[in-house]
């Protein structure tokens, strides 16, 4: 199990909050105050507390959106999702190399601490000169490039005992440097030249707060993810900026200025001259300052590359999901089980970036890169609050919104423009790059247009004609083949029933001029990290059999056919999610341990909406020679209409409609509704029948000839359902043939999930 899944899995909000804090507490605070004391003198504290509260707006945000849609691959899969593949592509390819840069910037802080211990040598490579520090930084990333293409991994509890250790040793430095603190040397609080500096240092320590939104990719694995994400994400920004400052202030406090300044090792320097003040039996505790120090900016650099080196390879296997990039990317190696291409290609920047830049550079391409991917989150959050989609439910709302995602993408942008004109040119160089690689590349690949897009377009009459062209003009333009815009997803986890719903699903997608997308759902244990078991060797054969002969199947009704494997520690739930990823406009799924008369389960009756209509087959046989069609009126009967009509043109299926009078209602009125429903049905043709016995009754007599029942949805609620029963349920016990639980996606209020619906719609 990775180090993240564990920790969310097994520990809760502690090591969610873990995740991000060790991910934070790293080169940024042990290298950099030299160089921000440096520039911002006494105001270095400042620099941190500000990049910190740049940090929580977008940690408000990204809550939000974990929340909403937790699903691997973060800030990069909320954009993409909100604002589309081309900001998907800005947003990838930055958080990508902005984590390169920043694991350059980890191993040269890992350099300079090594070098404390064993002074290196340079190193002349023909022109190039590599000073000792990046010497020992290049063999640091190697082997910790090494350590991932293997497949060693850290486990949760050695992070945790990292965050504890650097906790309790940035705690111990601040309790000596509290006792041995001088207000003085802190002013004047301004000293001239030195306020003008405060942003463009804060530029540069912004690197500091990048593994907050790392958090959120392993949201899924969360306990109570609606209450400890939020407290995660939010809590690691608030505890490291707190931390960050409270130790700028006593270290500024504690140890001259002109100590720290310019001194890329200034902790261990400061705190080898407070503890020296300090002697155990005649032992001066210096050197013990010295260690405990070095220790810790050990523990950091190294925990920090590691993990972006990590983090990188889940953006490159999202975006390759999404085809931004080549999939072969994320090829797994077959011995090591990891994504070794795209760790190859990771290490190669690192190294290269380490060879060629500076500590400030390094810290400064890393924050913009960074920089532009928050402010981007945050406009991500305002457009899926504003387009509202049916399938945005998060369980943590942003608060004063719209003013906090606002703030948070002045902020982060506003950041940009006091970093090094160099590296404004460079990221402005990626971003004409990244836009590029997605209208030459991408766009004939990609396939989801993004909430932004949509939102637009569906309002088109109403909208600029400027906006509506924009959208459209970068909506991608890869397309199923033939297949038009309906997307029927089957989903399958039983060989046995593939055939029959594959059929199903294929004949309807053939009548709709659509494409059918099976999708094979894997359970994995709990115990199973997912990336692990996508190694598995045996879950890709039975995978791949399995949708081949869906594909067989589907193609016998020439209709374009796509597949995809979900691996989920989660097996019925897991459907409604696919279907909202691959935005379904029906789905047709097997009778699941869950059903009881709807489609989703009580809980998800009881809290969400259904992403688009759902066909759910008990199936004993799939033959739709001979339907028959109960009606009551109401959406699902009307949905169960069509679904007949597609069969039927399909099929040349026999058709009856039956309807069973209510107690309040005559045979001359159930017969004046039954052919208005079924003349506004296209039904009209149809053998009518209508019936003076109850429901259960009249619908098993009538399914004894009958090969297949299409029946909607129960209207009752889920408190009724509890107390008396679903009919949807006994029919299905009473029939011998296979029935079609028809439900149609609609909003309802949380009355109409407890008691049901009191009137025909």
């Amino acid at each position: 199990m990775s180090a993240d899944e564990e920790l969310a899995k097994d520990l809760g909000l502690l090591s969610a909050i873990a995740i991000g804090i060790g991910t934070m507490i790293g080169a940024g605070i042990f290298v950099l105050p030299g160089t921000a004391v440096a520039r911002a003198g006494p105001l270095a504290a400042l620099t941190f507390v500000i990049g910190g509260v740049t940090a929580l707006f977008t940690a408000l945000s990204a809550s939000e959106l974990g929340t909403a849609m937790p699903k691997s691959g973060g800030a990069y899969f909320y954009i993409n999702r909100a604002l589309g593949p081309l900001f998907g592509s800005i947003s990838g390819w930055a958080n990508w190399l902005g984590l390169a840069f920043a694991s350059a910037f980890y191993m040269y802080g890992f350099g300079k601490y090594v070098n404390e211990l064993v002074v290196a040598s340079t190193l002349t490579l023909g022109p190039v000169t590599v000073s000792a520090v990046k010497v020992i930084g290049l063999i640091g990333a190697a082997l910790f490039i090494t350590i991932n293409y293997i497949g060693a991994k850290e486990t949760g509890g050695l992070q945790i005992g990292i965050v504890l250790t650097l906790l309790a040793i940035l705690g111990v430095f601040t309790v000596v440097g509290l006792l041995n603190g001088n207000l003085e040397s802190l002013r004047p609080f301004a000293p001239p030249g030195t306020a003008e500096q405060v942003l463009p240092v804060t530029a540069i320590v912004f690197v500091s707060y990048l593994g907050f939104v790392q958090i959120t990719s392993v949201a899924e694995e969360i306990k109570n993810p609606g209450r400890n994400l939020p407290l995660a994400v939010i809590g690691s920004v608030v505890i490291v900026t707190v931390v960050y400052a409270l130790f700028l202030v006593v270290l500024l406090a504690a140890v001259p200025n002109d100590l720290v300044a310019n001194n890329d090792a200034a902790v261990v320097t400061a705190a080898q001259s407070l503890f020296g003040q300090y002697s155990v039996f005649g032992f001066g505790l210096g050197t013990v300052g010295w260690g405990l120090l070095l220790l810790g900016g050990l523990l950091a650099t190294a925990s920090s590359a590691n993990a972006s080196i990590l983090s990188s390879s889940r953006i490159n296997f999202a975006m390759g999901r999404e085809k931004i990039i080549s999939p072969s990317v994320n090829e797994i190696h077959p011995r090591f089980g990891t994504p070794y291409k795209s760790i190859l290609i990771t290490g190669s920047l690192i190294i290269a970036f380490l060879l060629f830049g500076n500590l400030e550079f390094l810290s400064t391409a890393g924050s913009v890169l960074h920089l532009i991917v928050y402010g981007l989150l945050n406009v991500a959050l305002i457009v899926m609050r504003e387009a509202d989609p049916a399938d945005y439910d998060p369980d943590f709302e942003v608060p004063l919104y719209p003013f906090v995602p606002i703030i948070g993408t002045v902020s982060s942008f506003a950041l940009i423009a006091y970093i090094e004109p160099r590296v404004i040119l460079l990221s402005s160089g990626l971003v004409v790059f990244a836009s590029v690689w997605y209208l030459l590349y991408a766009r004939q690949r990609v396939e989801n247009d993004g909430v932004f897009a949509g939102w637009i377009l569906d309002r088109s009459e109403k909208m600029p004609d400027a906006a509506v062209a924009a959208a459209d003009s970068i909506r991608p333009t890869a397309s199923v083949p033939d297949g038009g815009d309906f997307r029927v997803m089957v989903p399958l986890s039983n060989p046995r029933t593939e055939k029959e719903l594959i059929t199903l699903g294929g004949a309807i997608a053939k009548q709709r001029g659509g494409t059918v997308h099976a999708v094979h759902i894997v359970q994995v244990p709990d115990q199973t990290p997912l990336e692990r078991a996508e190694q598995n060797e045996r879950i890709n054969a039975e995978s791949k059999k399995l949708l081949e002969q869906a594909r067989t199947d589907a193609e016998t009704f020439s209709v374009p056919v796509e597949t995809q494997t979900v691996l989920s520690h989660r097996s019925f739930e897991e459907v409604f999610d696919a279907a909202r990823t691959f935005d379904a406009d029906q789905v047709v799924m097997g009778w699941g341990p869950a059903s009881h008369g709807r489609a989703e389960s009580r809980l998800d009756e009881l809290t969400h909406d259904l992403p688009c209509d759902f066909l759910v087959l008990r199936e004993r046989g799939f033959d739709p020679s001979h339907i028959l069609l109960p009606t009551a009126g109401g959406p699902d009967s009307v949905l169960g209409a069509e679904v007949t009509q597609l069969l039927r043109n399909e099929f040349d299926s026999d058709v009856t409609v039956l309807h069973a009078l209510s107690d309040d209602e005559t045979i001359e009125g159930g017969e004046e509704f039954l052919e208005e429903w079924a003349a506004e049905n296209e039904l009209a043709d149809a053998d009518l029948v209508v019936d003076d016995r109850d429901v259960e009754t009249a619908i098993g007599d009538a399914a004894t000839d009958a090969t297949l029942v299409v029946i909607g949805a129960t209207g009752r609620g889920l408190l009724s359902r509890l107390v008396r029963g679903s009919p949807v349920l006994d029919i299905l016990e009473d029939v011998e043939c296979s029935v079609l639980l028809a439900e149609t996606a609609r909003k309802r209020t949380l009355r109409e999930r407890l008691l049901g619906i009191t009137k025909q719609e």
